[in-house]
């Protein structure tokens, strides 16, 4: 059964979607590294806030790296970073340098 939906309900519920995941990085998986998140899903929070950076200027808001990610994070990122962040492993950062490279050499 497929359910019709209008698009400002797609647009609420993805920005639903996005807050709740948002919130579960934020508060209940901040034991997970970002290099953790880059090197499975490609992907981490610093990732998310260049993208609420990049959807805001595409409608002309100018917002700045440092800005976007106090929004995404819900503090400056050297807090989050002193509170949360460890430091890389050298088995993370080979993990990171490969996934680098081969994303690299794939386009």
């Amino acid at each position: 059964m497929s359910t019709e939906i209008d698009d400002q309900t797609r647009i609420e519920l993805e920005a639903a979607a996005f807050r709740t995941l948002r919130d579960h990085l934020m508060s209940k998986r901040t034991d997970v590294q970002n290099i953790d998140m880059m090197n499975l899903a490609g992907f981490c929070r610093n990732c998310l806030s260049r993208w609420y950076q990049e959807a805001a200027a595409e409608r002309g808001i100018e917002m700045s790296k440092e800005e976007a990610r106090e929004t995404f994070y819900g503090m400056p990122y050297d807090q989050w970073k002193s509170e949360h962040q460890t430091e890389a492993s050298d088995v993370q950062q080979e993990a990171f340098e490969t996934a680098f490279r081969e994303n690299v050499t794939e386009k």
